[in-house]
This record gives structure tokens, sequence and C-alpha cells, in this order.
């Protein structure tokens, strides 16, 4: 084959590729979806922080040398648990007095009883004088105020002695001692320890005034927020496998916000058994940050479409819609409470509209297209699988 034959060849294949590029092609192909009404859980979104029940931070009552430490940092601990003992003889030793005056104010009192009573006695005889009973009534009644001075005071020294030994005043997780053994502590050391509870937990989290009150609207003929639960996203992006309910919304809104301070209860349990002196794992921590979902608790009928096929711009949200002659059609919307799978459509649908949810990027208004039905979407994992 010669140079000129195959240059001709070339140019003939190179004709034939443009002239095949240049063929008109038929509609593009697209998946729609046909617009029905469906059973819709209505969701709302927060972002909110977790917080303890209880949060008690422990303080010494009295002055005396920490002598034991009774407990393992970062483990839980029972309501009544003997925590710390500080040293006792001193405090003793202070009731054992106590307990002293209280014997002796108590024989000076059991004596001015029998001299008032043997002035009394005497009264009515040419020995007795009404100025002596006056005085022994006197002294009896005032040896009665002794010995109740010195039962208070035992009392007071019995109490200190109690509070040589701290408790724990809650159940829940210990944190770190602040103050090693050996050291003076008094009620201006500051706290040497701090417990927070553990299950339940509270989720607070700030709400729009605007929000809070569409909520209240939307479910004052279901039972108010008796008919919401809430559930949790945790920083992981996963789903907590707990549900909780709303227990108080604070009355007064934020001037600078205009928010309202709500608060929900959720269980907390263990991830596994609980062993002694081993720190409790469990999915919820003080303090932390999660996203908090406010649901209904029953499902409301709405028309809905797949959240795919829903695209925004500047003007809002709108969809592509495929007519009875296979034309597509832009068709601005209003969406409603929707869920990140479903968009719930309150305005600019009808049921039955076939809306393309495959092949967007290949459609824009007025072309014709080849439509076809859409891969199902996968359901919805429950939030325990999530």
């Amino acid at each position: 084959m010669t140079l000129r034959s195959l240059a001709a060849l070339l140019a003939a294949f190179a004709w034939f590729a443009v002239a095949h590029a240049q063929m008109p092609g038929g509609p593009p192909a697209v998946g729609v979806v046909r617009a029905s009404r469906q059973a819709v859980t209505e969701t709302s979104e927060f972002v909110g922080r977790i917080q303890a029940v209880d949060r008690v931070a422990l303080t010494a009552r009295v002055t005396a040398f920490l002598e034991q430490r009774l407990f393992t940092e970062g483990t839980e601990v029972k309501q009544g648990d003997l925590l710390y003992r500080l040293e006792r003889p001193p405090f003793e030793a202070a009731v054992q007095q106590q307990q002293a005056a209280v014997g002796d104010a108590g024989a000076r009192l059991a004596n001015a009883s029998i001299q008032l009573a043997r002035a009394q006695s005497l009264l009515n005889t040419p020995a007795g004088q009404r100025s002596n009973v006056d005085d022994a009534l006197a002294n009896q009644r005032s040896q009665a105020a002794q010995l109740a001075g010195a039962q208070a005071q035992l009392r007071m020294a019995q109490i200190n002695l109690d509070y040589t030994e701290i408790h724990a005043p809650v159940s829940g997780k210990i944190s770190r001692t602040n103050i090693s053994i050996g050291n003076v502590v008094s009620p201006s050391s500051g706290p040497l320890t701090t417990i927070v509870s553990q299950d339940p937990m509270y989720v607070v989290f700030p709400i729009a005034l605007r929000a809070e009150l569409d909520l209240e609207k939307r479910y004052a003929d279901k039972g108010g927020m008796n008919a919401v639960v809430i559930r949790l996203r945790l920083p992981d992006g996963s789903m907590y496998n707990q549900t909780g309910k709303i227990d108080y919304i604070e009355p007064t809104v934020q001037a600078t916000t205009d928010t309202v301070l709500m608060r929900g209860k959720i269980a907390n349990p263990p991830r596994r058994p609980i062993e002694p002196g081993i720190p409790v794992d469990r999915p919820l921590t003080d303090g932390e940050f999660v996203t908090v979902l406010v649901e209904g608790i029953t499902p409301v009928e709405a028309l809905a479409i797949p959240r795919a096929a829903v695209l925004s711009d500047q003007q809002g949200d709108y969809v592509y819609v495929v007519d009875g002659q296979n034309h597509v059609e832009q068709r601005r919307i209003q969406l409603g409470q929707s869920t990140p799978s479903t968009g719930v459509v309150i305005a600019g649908l009808n049921e039955g509209d076939m809306v393309v949810l495959e092949g967007i990027q290949r459609v824009r208004p007025g072309i014709q297209v080849t439509p076809g039905p859409a891969a199902p979407t996968p359901a919805a994992p429950k939030p325990a699988e999530q």
C-alpha cells in the first residue's frame, strides 16, 4: 500500500467518525418517580449538649487531715458509699468532752430539782419562805437551760465527728481527687472531687422562638409536646438507639438570640455489664455536643418525593417534571418538614406528577426525554441499625 492510498484511507476513517459524531441522537433517558402521598415522620433538627441530671462537688465540712481515699477515680459510685475519711481522734475527744458536760449539767439539774421540791414542801410550815421557793425555781430552770445547751454542744460535736466521713450524696461517675492524702482540708479548700449522675441524662438545646411556636401549633391537637420524641445523632454520625421525651421548656426568651432553651431526658444505659472498680462505658457523656431530632410519634400523610430529586438555586427549591408528551418542565416547589431521604411538598406539585430523579444532569426545561421508572430508593435504616 502506497503512502497516497494510506492517507486516503485515514481520511475516510476521519470523515466517518465526524459524520457519526454529528448524527442526531435520541431523547435522553431519565428515571422518574411519581409524587404520591406517604406516611412521613415530621422531624426537626437542633444542636444540643448532654447534661448530667445531678452534679455534686464534694467539699470538706470540717478542718482535719485527709487520711483515706476509698474510691477509684473515674468509676461509678452509689449513693451512700464512703469516699473519704478524715482524722477522727480530735472530734471523738470533743464528743466525749461534751458528753461529760451533759452529765455535769444533768446532775446540777437533778440537785436543783431536789432543792425546789424541798422549798415547796416547807412553804406551808413556819420554816418556809416564798423567796426560797422562787430562788429554787429560778435555779432549777437555769440548770435545765444549761443542760439543753450542753446537749446542743454534744449534738454539734457529734455532727462534726460525722463530717470526718464523706459519703456520696448521689449515684454517678466520680472524677479525680483534687487533694491528695496527708493534706489538711477545710471548707475553704475547695471541692475534693465531683460526682455527675449517669442515667438518665438531660439534653438541652436552644430553639428559635418561631420554631418552638410552630412545634406547639403543629402538635397542639395531638397532645402537645407529649406527642413528640427526641432522638440523638452522636458526634461520630451514628444514631443513638434510645429515645427520650421533652420535660422542660424555659419560660424566658433569650433577648440576644431570640431562642428558647428546651430540655429532654433520655436513658444512658451501660454498653456492657458493670464490674466493681472498673470504669463504666456509657454512650452519652456529660458536656458533649449532639444533634437533636425532634420527631412526631404518629406519622402524617403528606405528598412526598425523594429528597434527591429536589434542586435549589437563589430563587428556592425546584424539580423537573415530565408531562404527558415527555417534555421536561421546571416546577418551583415549597418544602415542609422533610427528612434527609424524603421531601414533603407543601405546594408546587400534584399527586401523580412524574418527577425526574435519575439523569437530572441531562435535562433542561423544554426538551423531550425518554422516561422510565427510577431505581427503588433504599429504605432509611432504623435508628438502632444506624
